[in-house]
């Protein structure tokens, strides 16, 4: 018997975000999509096409209203800084630092409700789609993640991702046009049934940390490493993509980042003070 709408936890608002789209239909085909399966927000990372033009409008039909209101940031880490989990779509067949996943285990994860900390964890505010302020917002939406056309996303972009899906297709024809890949996977998020609470019960300890919280966190640690000779110019971003792997294959928490901020804070402190 399935839960009813009262006894299930409230999903949170899911956000498809486009890297760098190259073709105003796609655009426009994926804005339709966003309007069947009820997805209120579009955003876009740096487009290389007019998301705005004929093309792109023929194509939203009854989705114009995602296409007109989508925002558009210069990075994907300024459009999922908002966002508390992420999934990140491949097509890749090589290894990567985090795991391939299947729709089923990683869109569920993706919407997995998760405990109210019963504290402001964002005391500046969450960023909302304009890239404003928004104070006291509610419930930190979740991000799908879609590449470029022809190349898909880097591995710079993938490591920002809890979790990396990739949609299984013919060994000899791999490559899924990108509204046909947000397709499968809006769909594939409409048959995930309403989970009841959060897994672990409902104290607020393991609320997943906000991107953007994250990535501030790793590039106050990298300047630390890099002024103490732990890292070196030359290698610090190889190595700081193994310890982003790291973090995102232990799924984080914002405890444990706010744990990880103070001490780096803490050790800058101690290495300015001089000596007494």
């Amino acid at each position: 018997m399935s839960a009813s709408p009262e006894a299930a936890s409230p999903a949170p608002e899911i956000v498809v975000v486009l890297v760098e789209p190259a073709g105003p239909l796609n655009v426009g085909s994926v804005a339709r999509l966003c309007a069947n399966f009820a997805i209120a927000q579009l955003r876009l990372v740096a487009p290389r096409c007019n998301p705005l033009g004929e093309e792109a409008r023929r194509m939203a039909v009854h989705g114009q209203a995602q296409l007109e209101q989508a925002a558009t940031f210069a990075s994907l880490a300024a459009a999922i800084a908002d966002c508390r989990r992420v999934v990140a779509t491949s097509g890749r067949l090589e290894r990567e630092e985090l795991p391939l996943e299947g729709p089923g285990s990683a869109l569920s994860w993706l919407i997995e409700p998760e405990a109210d900390p019963g504290v402001d964890i964002n005391p500046g505010g969450a960023i909302n789609p304009g890239g404003a302020i928004n104070p006291g917002g509610a419930m930190a939406p979740v991000a799908l993640v879609f590449g470029r056309e022809d190349r898909g996303l880097s591995n710079d972009e993938l490591l920002q991702a809890g979790k990396i899906l990739r949609l299984e297709s013919s060994a000899d024809y791999a490559s899924l046009n990108l509204s046909h890949a947000v397709a499968i996977c809006l769909h594939e998020l409409r048959r995930i049934p309403a989970a009841k609470e959060p897994p672990g019960g409902s104290d607020g300890a393991g609320v997943t940390s906000l991107r953007g919280v994250l990535e501030s966190t790793l590039a106050d640690g990298q300047d630390l490493l890099l002024e103490v000779g732990f890292l070196h110019p030359h290698t610090a971003h190889a190595r700081m993509a193994k310890l982003r792997g790291l973090l995102q294959r232990a799924q984080i928490r914002e405890g444990e980042v706010a744990l990880i901020r103070g001490m780096v804070r803490q050790l800058r402190w101690a290495t300015t003070r001089g000596t007494p």
